[in-house]
């Protein structure tokens, strides 16, 4: 991507946060409030996550697994993982789990759209055709978010991830912020 382009990309991802935090500033209250009356344990976690040029960051997240869920193992891929709470899985299913991570592209560590940023264990294990993953800033959501989610093999995934590397532009960004929405609403593939 040009100089240029990854200017525009950055404020938009700045202002779009910003108004996503203040938007969803009901959701973030009441979300800290049922999360609190429903278990024991942190509302908001904090998890290293690779981000671009391999370079590890804080992801923040509010808690949707019970706490004594470890905290570096493998997302859920099935509705009925025994970690997630009750309230876990509505957050998880509508996304609403990943609001603090408007916090994250504030501070630069994501974007607004990218591939979703891996664990440290996992990306470990890349081979070189899967690093490619991590030439571009990690996003909040992606191609993807809009094309399944965990419905879709994790190969497939990454033909995705693979797909925003090479193509990666303004038009494609507004294209995927676009179809989050209703992808976000029908929460297909999400556990």
């Amino acid at each position: 991507m040009q100089n240029h382009h990854k200017k525009i990309k950055r404020v938009i991802d700045i202002n779009l946060s910003i108004v996503g935090i203040i938007s969803f500033s009901p959701i973030w209250l009441l979300s800290i409030l049922l999360i609190k009356l429903e278990s024991p344990g942190h509302i908001i976690i904090r998890q290293t996550r690779i981000g671009l040029h391999s370079k590890p960051f804080t992801l923040y997240k509010f808690r949707t697994m019970r706490s004594e869920a470890l905290l570096y193992e493998k997302s859920p891929s099935q509705e009925d993982d025994s970690r997630v709470t009750r309230l876990g899985k509505i957050l998880r299913r509508y996304s609403i789990d990943e609001i603090p991570q408007f916090i994250n592209i504030l501070k630069g560590d994501m974007s607004l759209v990218g591939p979703r940023p891996e664990l440290p264990f996992i990306v470990a294990g890349y081979n070189e055709e899967q690093r490619q993953r991590l030439k571009v800033k990690p996003g909040l959501t992606g191609l993807w978010q809009i094309s399944g989610r965990k419905d879709i093999p994790l190969q497939d995934n990454l033909e995705y991830d693979y797909r925003y590397v090479r193509e990666q532009s303004l038009k494609l960004d507004l294209m995927i912020l676009f179809k989050t929405i209703p992808a976000v609403i029908s929460g297909r593939g999400a556990y």
